[in-house]
């Protein structure tokens, strides 16, 4: 991420946002020792970015190197809300087919599975039918027809695991489009970072797949919206 962030021309204090990061993500996983203390984390990471920045000869740097290290540490740490999701999930009825792998995993299952279903999806469909392109200045590869293909397999494959959750599917009609259409925003708000970088994958980690970041981008902002669903809509 800050790699990126340094190839796109944004200086960053790297190490400091790699800890606020990571001490977010904590902070989602072990709740009950850091007291969901995630506010405070941000504020202090904030407080240490800006000291840090006061080091720059030019202010217009710091401001830069100040803004680019909180950022970098929020984005990684989005990650977080697939352990928040599981935290957040409510009981699942014990006649539900998907009872035996317990609420936390059932809802991180209906997210990795809703994700994966749009990707599939606006893949096939996009190949098969896609003509007309949108956004191309961040992705020459999206279609329309990706698009409509990737939210109705999303709508889907939620509904479908909402029933084994034993919620009422209809539920899908809203949550599933949400997954779709999250997943989506997050592979391009990724492709923007690249394309500002002229990278055309974020790392080496893992040849031929495009590096970490790339399989992770959709999940940075799907599994916000879905906690963010569980928390409202479910009861």
């Amino acid at each position: 991420m800050f790699r990126l962030l340094r190839s796109a021309g944004y200086a960053s204090i790297p190490a400091l946002g790699i800890v606020m990061a990571i001490a977010l993500v904590l902070d989602a996983a072990v709740p009950a020792a850091l007291e969901s203390s995630a506010l405070l984390l941000v504020a202090v990471g904030t407080i240490l970015a800006a000291v840090g920045a006061f080091a720059r000869r030019d202010p217009r740097e710091g401001l830069v190197t100040w803004i680019t290290t909180v950022f970098g540490a929020l984005y990684a740490s989005l990650l977080g809300f697939v352990i928040r999701l599981g935290e957040a999930a409510p009981e699942t009825p014990p006649t539900a087919p998907l009872a035996f792998i317990g609420a936390d995993r059932g809802w991180i299952v209906l997210l990795v599975l809703g994700v994966w279903a749009y990707d599939t999806g606006a893949y096939l469909v996009g190949r098969r039918f896609g003509r007309a392109r949108f956004l191309v200045h961040i992705s020459p590869s999206k279609t329309y027809a990706g698009l409509i293909g990737g939210l109705a397999a999303s709508t889907l494959v939620v509904a479908a695991v909402l029933a084994a959750l034993g919620r009422d599917p209809v539920g899908g009609l809203i949550l599933g489009p949400l997954v779709g259409a999250a997943a989506q925003a997050g592979d391009l708000a990724e492709s923007m970072l690249k394309r500002a970088a002229g990278a055309k994958d974020s790392g080496t980690l893992i040849p031929g797949h495009g590096g970490l970041l790339d399989r992770v981008d959709s999940f940075l902002f799907a599994a916000p919206v879905v906690t963010l669903y569980v928390v409202a809509m479910v009861r």
